[in-house]
């Protein structure tokens, strides 16, 4: 079977072959002589699991056609003595701003260049160690117990705060490089009193903004603070800084439109609409104390706040006295006794430990701890680089049981799913299907199966045992079948041991006429006789029976395919009965005999008719980069050299048929277009109106069809669920159809439909 690779990019792509034991380790150096990418820097990935060495791809349940992600990661280099200090550091960096500390670098926060070489990569700088600096009550800027505007380095608002120290470097430490300023200070935000205090720099600093400026004063190009929700525009939000960009007011409706700078890097945002017009304010300066204390600014005592910021819950928005179901306990929903509270790390769901089940005493000293609806039994979770847990179905097969079986199975299409199903015929549906033609040839049983010729992807007879039979597969799998072509001898199914995941076995006992045997027998034009069988009075006024011959075939008889399965036309049975068949043991033969117009496709006018209809030479699994086959065909006399595929003859439909497209004055356009692919032949013709009267919501052929307004075709039960759901437009083009619109089939082109593809309205 083959499988796609794909890089996470989708710059390259390729196409391997493998089988179900293929192992990870092979796969790799298919994948490095496709696609050129060494196998240590191969991460592959299927349906979100990383694929280890050493497990087969049976193990991740890799089937046909199916895509692996291909990461390409880079060779590692090796770390040269003098960059060693520099990696450190800006891991360190990089970690400290993950975790929402500031950007400081290692030198400011007082670990040395000799320590910083020994310092753990995967833990953040401690913020408090003032190695390096010395402690101040005060500065020239700001003094301990000082309200401020205090920007919060990882999502980029400002929030009002209180100075709580303040520190300098030190002499020692003054000629150190790194670009970080002199004095930095310690700052608390106002309402999140559980949270540790952060050292800032001085740029992230300012006084605290109390100036409201009205709505007329506002003019684009104004630097401003404004209250802004990112996620959700219309709720409150925090405070940004912020530029105007557009006014407008018109009566009572005023829209202010600004660019917000958003997170430690300042992004602008453009367009953004400011929901609080009336809220905006004059951004705080940036003056030493002197000069604050000489223009006689007074400031707002320290706890207090002056502007409202989003709630911290949306549900009860924040109000301690309300229950709520997401800010409260999960269970009881009640607030009460917060130090009794435990979140959980992955839904972060708060509970009292008193009322989970089982209470808990104290609060576990776990860095982590899980809810009962988000722990998982850690004996089924699989660690990196250990084998896959085999799920129940597969832990029975024979497959897997069987270690020491050398086979190596799993290339072919034997346990491939349906990509598609036909919907053009019910899954009943006796007698020929529209647009399957005698002579199409099949490469797999999955694809017969997808065209509705032969639904099961194993079993030889397709049918009901209370309805009868629908189709056949002859492929040769019982020794007392006889092929003469228009009149053939068919073996009933079962007497066989199957168990153990065998596919075929040798007749063990005998067959009875039940299940498939005696829905193939309800076809025959005859009264049911389970004990010596039945003659039709008129074979041909039985019910018809679809007959597909396989390549396998090839060894009983000289009317099987060469490659793949064909498409042979219909045929009825003429008698049936049980006898003794080679094996010794009892069997339900069946005479079955042609009754089809189309000529067999081994004959010289079927193969003339397959030129004629542009049949293919098989329908095939294509895979991507796979070159089409030379469009050339045998001739009819034997030793004679290949032809080129002449074109197809053209099609024309019957006059009834075209009469009902002609009545069909709506779509005399679609069916203008659908008549100029006659001349490709009865195949291209069926599959463009197939194509132009496709319902755009079910994608399948539109039944019954209601024409709208602007052309498009779409079936009555899909414009329905339209109108249902208050959506008064086209699905194609959003013509607006308003909410009194008339939902009125089109029944000149379900007839003719109907007539082109006779039955498919069964399917629907």
């Amino acid at each position: 079977m083959f499988v796609k690779v794909r890089t996470m990019d989708g710059n390259a792509s390729g196409v391997v072959t493998i089988s179900k034991l293929t192992t990870v380790d092979q796969f790799r150096k298919l994948v490095e002589d496709e696609l050129d990418v060494a196998p240590e820097c191969q991460r592959l990935f299927f349906r979100g699991k990383q694929m280890e060495d050493g497990h087969t791809m049976f193990e991740y349940d890799v089937n046909v056609n199916d895509v692996i992600q291909l990461m390409v990661r880079q060779p590692l280099a090796p770390v040269k003595a003098d960059n060693h200090r520099k990696q450190v550091n800006n891991t360190i960096d990089k970690d400290s701003a993950d975790k929402g500390a500031s950007s400081v670098p290692v030198e400011a926060c007082g670990v040395n260049g000799d320590a910083a070489q020994t310092v753990d990569s995967d833990k953040a700088v401690d913020m408090d160690d003032n190695r390096g600096w010395d402690l101040l009550s005060a500065d020239d800027f700001y003094k301990v117990g000082d309200c401020c505007d205090a920007r919060d380095p990882a999502s980029g608002g400002w929030f009002e705060a209180t100075v709580c120290g303040v520190r300098r470097r030190s002499a020692e430490k003054g000629g150190v490089s790194g670009g970080s300023p002199e004095h930095q200070y310690s700052v608390k935000f106002e309402g999140y009193e559980d949270d540790p205090p952060l050292w800032l720099a001085g740029g992230e600093l300012r006084e605290r903004a109390t100036d409201t400026l009205p709505f007329s004063e506002l003019t684009v190009g104004q630097h401003v603070l404004v209250n802004y929700n990112v996620d959700e525009p219309d709720e409150r939000g925090f405070w940004f800084d912020a530029l105007v960009t557009g006014r407008e007011a018109r009566g009572r409706r005023r829209r202010l439109t600004v660019t917000v700078y958003l997170g430690a890097g300042r992004v602008a945002v453009e367009g953004c609409q400011v929901k609080f017009v009336d809220e905006v304010m004059a951004r705080g300066q940036q003056r030493a104390r002197v000069d604050r204390l000489a223009a006689g600014d007074s400031q707002p005592a320290a706890g207090v706040t002056t502007r409202e910021v989003g709630p911290s819950c949306k549900i009860c928005r924040g109000r301690p006295e309300r229950d709520c179901r997401v800010c409260g306990c999960h269970v009881c929903h009640k607030k009460s006794d917060p130090d009794r509270q435990i979140m959980c790390d992955e839904c972060d769901m708060p509970y009292h430990i008193s009322c989970l089940t089982p209470p808990l005493e104290a609060i576990p000293e776990e860095d982590e701890w899980y809810c009962p609806e988000c722990k998982t039994d850690t004996s089924e979770v699989v660690q990196a680089g250990q084998r896959l847990k085999a799920s129940k179905r597969k832990a029975r097969m024979a497959s897997t049981l069987n270690k020491a079986t050398k086979r190596d199975w799993g290339k072919g299409m034997a346990t491939a799913g349906r990509q598609r199903q036909c919907t053009i015929v019910p899954t009943n549906h006796r007698g020929p299907v529209p647009g399957v033609e005698v002579g199409m040839r099949w490469q797999y049983r999955i694809q017969a199966s997808e065209a509705g010729v032969h639904r099961p992807h194993v079993a030889g007879i397709a049918g009901r045992e209370k309805e009868g039979a629908f189709s056949i597969v002859l492929s040769g799998g019982y020794e007392d079948d006889v092929d003469n072509g228009d009149e053939f001898y068919y073996t009933g199914s079962g007497g066989r041991d199957l168990s153990g995941n065998k596919r075929t076995a040798g007749q063990s006992c005998d067959q009875e006429l039940t299940r498939m045997n005696r829905a193939l027998a309800l076809n025959c034009n005859a009264r049911i006789n389970d004990k010596e069988g039945a003659t039709a009075e008129d074979w041909r006024g039985g019910k018809p029976v679809r007959v597909i011959r396989s390549y396998k075939l090839g060894k009983h008889s000289k009317y099987a395919p060469d490659e793949g399965l064909r498409y042979d036309g219909v045929y009825k049975i003429v008698r049936y009965w049980p006898e003794k068949g080679r094996s010794g043991f009892l069997v339900w033969r069946y005479l079955m005999r042609r009754d089809d117009p189309d000529p067999a496709p081994w004959t010289k006018a079927g193969r003339r008719r397959v030129l004629e209809l542009g049949i293919q030479d098989m329908v095939r699994v294509e895979a991507p980069g796979d070159k089409p086959p030379a469009e050339t065909e045998g001739a009819d006399e034997e030793g004679a050299p290949p032809t080129k595929r002449p074109r197809p003859a053209a099609y024309t439909p019957a006059p009834a048929v075209a009469a009902l497209m002609k009545a069909d004055a709506d779509n005399a356009q679609l069916w203008d277009a659908c008549r100029r692919s006659l001349a490709d032949g009865k195949l291209k013709f069926l599959a463009k109106v197939t194509d132009t009267f496709m319902c755009i919501c079910c994608q399948e052929l539109v039944c019954p069809p209601v024409t709208l307004p602007c052309h498009h075709n779409v079936c009555l039960p899909c414009v329905k669920r339209s109108f249902k759901a208050e959506v008064f437009s086209c699905p194609a083009c959003r013509h607006d159809l308003g909410k009194k619109f008339a939902l009125v089939s089109n029944v000149t082109l379900f007839d003719a439909l109907k007539a082109l593809f006779p039955g498919y309205q069964k399917g629907r």
